[in-house]
């Protein structure tokens, strides 16, 4: 049964809010207001709601959210977490990390390596198509670069997200990209070129702004020594996500042979060795619970009405050609901050943008780059999404830290809204959406 459009389903997301708010406004610090504590409270809210005239049993109701916790998607999430955690504890166990970071630092400039590390994320994200495998990727040099360097950790594991969340938006492989292009029926070299030039200023910004701060906070950098054979893991890591393997692949090669390197230089014995797998899990398992919770809220957020009730707000509201486009951009990021996944908010508000792009004379190769940008721009911004969860997780920080220094983000979005002003990057779209052209 399709749900009405009901405000009232948006309320645990609203209730979470406030309460994460209002704790870090009263604390000063909004990191106190643990995650899964406010989200297991949003839960309770969801689970107290009901449908507009409509009784629903409370078993039923945790049916249903158990159901949208266990979706496959939120799965793979939860394993992708738990091998990651895995990797960077056997990576850190058997000198990985301190070997690439240490190589880092010798071929690198001090006041280069933010900037080298956000275009080595690109290229990264570009190439294997997924923030979440370049986060697990570079996450763990970053704290090394933390550790070496003394550089503000919030701020690294920023700028690794903000290079993992250009591939995610501009990859020809990536689910948002060929989700873009199958809503509005373009061509995906098409949505290409017009995604890039408008985001082509907020990487050149990016990259002047994290090449004006320095990283070492005072720390004096100095090249340590490195041993490239530890460094194994890492290049199967990165040649494995470039040749386009399955993230869960990626991972499982990378976890292989670091345990392999591991026991070979001695850094840890067989029963030693289930004990570093079990360290880099324990990590993530608060993690992996909180994306089954918000999977299990969301659900439930659907089943009231809620998504569909910001799919009809946003587009009542469209008046006029550029109206139109801040509307497409308004109804895809709002979907994105309540599913947390900005796939999904594509394929949700794609139809409804493609009949905004018809009716307003709206380019659909722009719509396409729209949709992308201002759904990935938002969710690398996300305290609770899958990308800043598993950067912090592996810092050991809160995600809400990270926030302030996404700046390739927030350039993301500023530079769509000023493409929607001028009118820029107008090309002619062809229908040619198949994922593998």
């Amino acid at each position: 049964m399709t749900p009405k459009s009901n405000a009232m389903g948006l309320l645990p997301l609203i209730f979470f809010l406030v309460i994460y708010i209002f704790t870090g406004v009263a604390t000063g610090n909004f990191g106190t207001m643990p995650l899964l504590v406010g989200f297991m409270a949003a839960s309770g809210v969801a689970l107290w709601l009901d449908r507009p005239g409509e009784k629903t049993s409370f078993d039923d109701k945790v049916m249903l959210f158990s159901r949208s916790g266990g979706e496959e998607t939120i799965i793979l999430m939860v394993i992708i977490f738990l091998l990651a955690g895995a990797f960077y504890s056997v990576a850190d166990a058997m000198g990985a990390v301190s070997s690439i970071v240490n190589l880092g630092l010798s071929i690198m400039p001090s006041n280069m390596i933010l900037p080298g590390l956000f275009l080595i994320g690109c290229v990264l994200s570009f190439s294997m198509g997924t923030s979440m495998g370049t986060v697990t990727a570079l996450a763990p040099i970053g704290v090394g670069i933390v550790d070496q360097t003394g550089a503000n950790m919030a701020l690294v594991m920023a700028t690794v997200i903000g290079g993992a969340m250009f591939g995610d938006n501009l990859s020809f492989i990536s689910d948002t990209t060929i989700a873009a292009v199958r809503t509005q029926d373009v061509g995906l070299r098409d949505k290409f070129k017009v995604n890039g030039l408008i985001i082509l200023p907020a990487v050149i910004c990016t990259v002047i702004i994290l090449a004006m701060i320095p990283v070492s906070s005072g720390v004096s950098v100095e090249a340590k020594d490195y041993n490239l054979f530890n460094i194994i893991p890492y290049a199967a890591i990165i040649v494995t996500a470039l040749i386009g393997w399955n993230v869960m692949a990626v991972l499982g090669i990378g976890i292989g042979l670091g345990l392999v390197v591991g026991l070979f230089n001695g850094s840890f014995n067989l029963v030693e060795m289930l004990g570093v797998l079990q360290r880099g899990m324990g990590w993530m398992e608060n993690l992996a619970i909180i994306a089954i919770i918000v999977g299990g809220l969301v659900g439930l957020m659907k089943f009231y009405g809620g998504i569909d009730y910001l799919l009809q707000t946003v587009t009542s509201k469209v008046k006029g050609k550029i109206g139109g486009q801040f509307g497409i951009g308004a109804l895809v990021s709002l979907i994105t901050v309540s599913t947390t996944n900005n796939t999904i908010s594509i394929l949700a508000a794609g139809p409804l943008a493609k009949e905004i792009s018809s009716e307003y004379e709206i380019d659909p190769v722009k719509t396409a780059a729209l949709l992308d940008i201002f759904a990935s721009g938002f969710q690398g911004l996300l305290p609770y999404g899958g990308q800043l969860l598993l950067a912090a997780g592996l810092a050991k920080i809160s995600p809400v830290e990270i926030i302030p220094y996404g700046f390739y983000q927030i350039l993301m979005i500023v530079f769509a809204s000023i493409a929607i002003f001028i009118g820029n990057a107008s090309l002619k779209s062809t229908p040619t959406p198949a994922a593998g052209e």
